[in-house]
């Protein structure tokens, strides 16, 4: 029990400065002069080392120090021990294992000599938490049995409490949950008589700690909020940050990622600033499981290997194991299964030393997945088998249902469809009575194709439906448009069979409307949402969000240092350092990564916004209700590697069977093929001029009759709306040649990520007023912007033309909100590696996705007339990152940017042109098309008038 020292009394201002002071001698002197080797001290210097363990483990050490001094001065072995075990309790708490045993067997040393068996019992139950974590179990349970005999004789109720919940620690850390869950229980009713806070709350977490493993989250839930509750009320601030990290783990496990990863985030922090280094590892671990379901794989790597330092540094084998294991699976999703097999080898011993009755099956159940997917179904069926016996008599039922969707998976590989459906019942079964969003759509996917391989449609239709439905309350509680990409990228199968279950007629008649619905629903879905919102992404101000949006701010103004850097050597005419290049490039990459995870961190309440304005997937109706007469708009989606579309217009809707993707691919990479062969130079294109325009025509052709040739009698309508799918973001559909004419010929074109998105782009109202805004920022690689920008404002009467240094963000920020037409002539680039990081070169800096999204550009119509400004990388979802993403996010109705490096001169008399006629008062598209045709009678080739597209809005519906 705590003593109660009435005199003398530290004033906080004395104990603030003993725990300022930095060493033994400097401590002796002060101690001396301030006349504090005094009994009472000592005592009430243990009593507030206590009381601060769970506030501020640093502040404790270093009034321990000042304890042990004291008590070693008046040669007072009672006060000496209860300062060793102090400390050794403060080093537990920080996580250095090794020294709080040596700190405790010393204080017991000295309390066995005097003796004084209570302070012994005392101590070994202190003993017992470093035992633990350092994998010495039956020293744990050993030391248990001591102090539990010397309580029983003293009749020390509250202590053989206390006693109970190291006990159940134990148990916990074998993964003896139910065992360990009864020792918390009876500690927690042994301790409400005596109304010890903190006992009763570490009892709480500690038994919501076993009742998540058990899958009863209301019950755990309500033990850490009563838990939480309790030591925020009695000040125990490293029992609320343990309560956070333990309530953010229970959001993840419900599927609520967004939330989880918050709350580990904000935890990590205040783990930072108090020292609490074991849950700060702990922090890690959990954030790469996360990251692992999200498939974010490299960020699971490297959060599991800092993880696993830190568990390293801190003597735990049995988290520095774990760490191993989702580092292990982190490299199996990003293919290198080798690696994580020899990794999962390594961590398996580790468990099996640490008596571990769990984590050896996960292991071979984790390596029986790779297995599997290299294709190996005797050996992962063999440790599949072992690990499912094993955990369907254990307390962890969604571990089992892990082992029954495996083993069904390799049943329906194998063929062997009968013991795939009964794997997955047996997986359905135990879901029933389980609270896992993410094994439900799992389980109900697996048998959904496990039915229609039966030849039961209606059956898997059932099973799909169920499986989309847990995959959208998934989606829908993740707040960051990266870690929804992140997460759909392999959950997409369920709308592609959902599609062709509709479009097969034997499952619901005239269900094309339905089919088409899946269809928006797999792609561009959080660009949508993100038109949608049409908020900032980072605050205006750094209020509320403890530095992270400075540091975010800071770390953009270090990449520009990067990028001027790199582009200064790349230019340099004598001797530039290849070398030196490659290095400032892996160092940029490097911030990059950083600034990334910096932005995924940032709170959002955008998931709430987009609730608020309501959905971003249109309905089939509101799609054709916003198509101009004589328009229609073409949607691509694969179904199983076959190409379909679906053909609107605002009187009629079909669905047509296209080709295979693999025939589009081939015939897509031999265009670009020739298009690549213009980097050859002038004198090369200008000799094969004839050659090179027939080749190139041959494979627009193959083309055309691939992927429009088969519509081509249902296109009665005059401008066409494409709205492609997967490698179809990278064909010229407005350059296909059917043998006489190209397509262009016959329609104007333009393009958009998804049906949705361009509908919304076409409910924007018109803006008129306003001048122009022309910017240009010429370079070395690009001499004739500068002629390209001046060309462009003789025809724009009234235009703000701003060139060079002053073409800076500043300028775009400040007049680009006012302005209906934007035209901006720059270098661009396009990263393939890490396209968020695709950016233009304004005066002084570099512009790219994030930054576009801090913009304001409510402009009719946006052209960056750069290099392959229009590039996107195509993620799943068929989400693109790429410029694209940021201007429309910015508030562009339409876009003109190009799909290829482009030549400079037939680039600046394209821009005239298409110009000239848009102020003539035609159409954009109009206009495009007009200038396309313009430039070809100078330029045949599609190399030159082929590369722009026109994306967004068109014509009034």
């Amino acid at each position: 029990m705590t003593q109660r020292i009435k005199k003398p009394a530290l004033s906080e201002k004395l104990i603030g400065e003993l725990a300022s002071l930095k060493n033994i001698a400097v401590r002796k002197r002060f101690l001396a002069r301030r006349k504090l080797y005094r009994e009472g001290v000592v005592r009430q210097l243990n009593d507030i080392v206590r009381a601060r363990l769970r506030v501020n483990t640093r502040e404790a050490l270093a009034l321990v120090e000042s304890a042990i001094v004291v008590a070693r001065r008046l040669r007072n072995p009672e006060a000496l021990g209860r300062s060793l075990r102090s400390k050794g309790s403060a080093l537990n708490i920080v996580g250095d294992n090794q020294k709080a045993l040596g700190f405790h067997e010393r204080a017991l040393r000295v309390f066995r000599r005097i003796p004084n068996h209570a302070e012994e019992a005392r101590t070994l139950i202190a003993y017992i938490q470093p035992l633990i974590l350092l994998g010495r179990y039956d020293d744990a349970f050993q030391a248990a049995e001591c102090a539990r005999k010397i309580f029983l004789r003293l009749d020390e109720r509250q202590r053989l409490a206390h006693l109970e919940i190291n006990v159940g620690n134990i148990y916990h850390r074998q993964d003896r949950f139910e065992e360990g869950l009864a020792c918390y229980e009876r500690a927690y009713e042994a301790l409400l008589p005596f109304h010890d806070s903190e006992g009763l709350a570490v009892a709480l977490y500690n038994m919501a700690v076993c009742l998540i493993t058990l899958n009863d989250f209301p019950r755990a839930l309500a033990s850490y909020q009563r838990a939480r509750a309790m030591c925020v009320e009695h000040g125990m601030t490293l029992l609320v940050t343990q309560a956070d990290y333990n309530i953010a783990y229970l959001y993840y496990l419900r599927g609520e990622y967004g939330r989880a990863i918050e709350m580990l985030r904000s935890t990590r922090e205040a783990c930072e600033k108090n020292g609490d280094a074991y849950v700060l590892a702990l922090c890690d671990f959990d954030l790469s499981e996360i990251h692992l379901e999200l498939n974010l794989s490299i960020e699971a790597k490297d959060t599991a290997h800092e993880g696993y330092l830190r568990f390293q540094k801190l003597g735990m084998g049995y988290e520095e194991a774990k760490c191993q294991a989702n580092e292990a699976m982190a490299l199996s999703q990003l293919g290198k299964r080798l690696p994580a097999l020899e990794l999962f080898a390594e961590a398996r011993p580790k468990f099996v030393r640490e008596k571990n009755l769990v984590w050896p099956w996960l292991i071979d159940l984790y390596q029986a997945v790779v297995l599997h997917d290299e294709g190996r179904l005797f050996e992962a069926r063999r440790l599949g088998s072992a690990a499912a016996r094993f955990f369907d008599t254990s307390f962890l039922p969604g571990k089992a249902v892990l082992c029954h969707l495996l083993l069904a998976r390799i049943g329906l590989r194998s063929g062997d469809l009968a013991v795939a459906g009964a794997e997955c019942q047996r997986a359905l079964d135990r879901l029933a009575d389980l609270e896992a969003p993410v094994l439900r759509y799992q389980g109900e996917f697996l048998m959904g194709q496990v039915r229609q391989a039966s030849g039961d449609l209606a059956g898997a239709y059932a099973s799909f439906q169920k499986a989309r439905e847990a995959l959208e309350t998934l989606r829908s509680s993740l707040r960051g448009e990266e870690l929804k990409i992140a997460f759909m990228k392999n959950r997409l199968e369920v709308y592609e069979c959902l599609v062709e279950l509709c479009l097969s007629g034997g499952v619901r008649p005239d269900s094309a409307e339905e089919a088409f619905g899946y269809m928006e629903l797999a792609k561009s879905r959080s660009m949508a949402e993100l038109l949608v919102q049409h908020g900032h992404a980072l605050p205006e101000d750094d209020s509320g969000h403890s530095g992270l949006v400075r540091r975010i701010r800071e770390m953009r103004e270090d990449l520009n240092w990067y990028y001027r850097r790199i582009e200064i050597e790349q230019l340099r005419t004598e001797d530039p350092s290849p070398k030196r290049i490659d290095e400032l490039q892996k160092q940029a990459l490097a911030h990059e990564n950083e600034l990334l995870r910096a932005l995924r961190e940032v709170p959002s309440s955008q998931s709430e916004i987009a609730n608020a304005l309501g959905p971003a997937i249109a309905s089939l109706k509101s799609v054709r209700d916003s198509l101009p007469a004589r328009t229609a708009l073409i949607e691509y989606f694969s179904v199983k590697d076959h190409f379909v579309a679906a053909v609107l217009t605002p009187e009629s809707f079909e669905i047509v069977p296209i080709t295979p993707v693999s025939r589009v691919v081939n015939l897509l990479r031999m265009l670009q093929f020739q298009m690549s062969k213009f980097r050859l130079g002038s004198e090369y294109t200008r000799t094969f001029e004839k050659s090179l325009l027939g080749a190139v025509q041959a494979h627009l052709g193959q083309l055309y009759e691939e992927v429009l040739g088969p519509l081509r009698d249902r296109l009665r309508a005059q401008h066409l709306v494409i709205v492609p799918h997967g490698v179809l973001h990278y064909v010229p559909f407005h350059a296909l040649f059917d043998g006489s004419q190209y397509v262009i010929d016959s329609f104007t074109v333009s393009y958009a990520p998804s049906s949705s998105i361009f509908a919304l782009c076409q409910r924007k109202p018109s803006r008129s007023s306003g001048s122009s805004l022309i910017l240009g920022v010429p370079d070395a690689r690009a001499p004739l912007i500068l002629d390209e920008v001046c060309a462009v404002a003789g025809v724009l009467p009234g235009a703000d033309l701003i060139v060079g240094a002053a073409a800076n963000e500043s300028a775009l920020r400040e007049k680009g909100a006012h302005s209906p037409l934007i035209h901006i002539a720059t270098h661009g680039s396009f990263r393939q590696d890490n396209p968020m990081f695709s950016g233009i070169r304004l005066g002084g800096a570099y512009l790219n996705l994030y930054d576009l999204y801090q913009l304001n550009l409510e402009a009719e119509l946006v052209t960056l007339s750069g290099c392959a400004t229009g590039m996107n990388v195509v993620s799943p979802g068929d989400e693109l990152l790429g410029l694209v993403r940021g201007l429309l996010y910015a508030g562009a109705h339409s876009l003109l940017l190009t799909l290829w490096d482009v030549h400079d001169r037939s680039t600046a008399e394209f821009m005239t042109y298409f110009y000239r006629r848009l102020a003539g008062g035609e159409e954009k598209a109009a206009s495009v098309q007009g200038a396309m045709k313009d430039l070809r009678q100078h330029y045949p080739h599609p190399y030159h008038w082929a590369p722009f597209l026109l994306i967004g809005k068109v014509l009034q519906a």
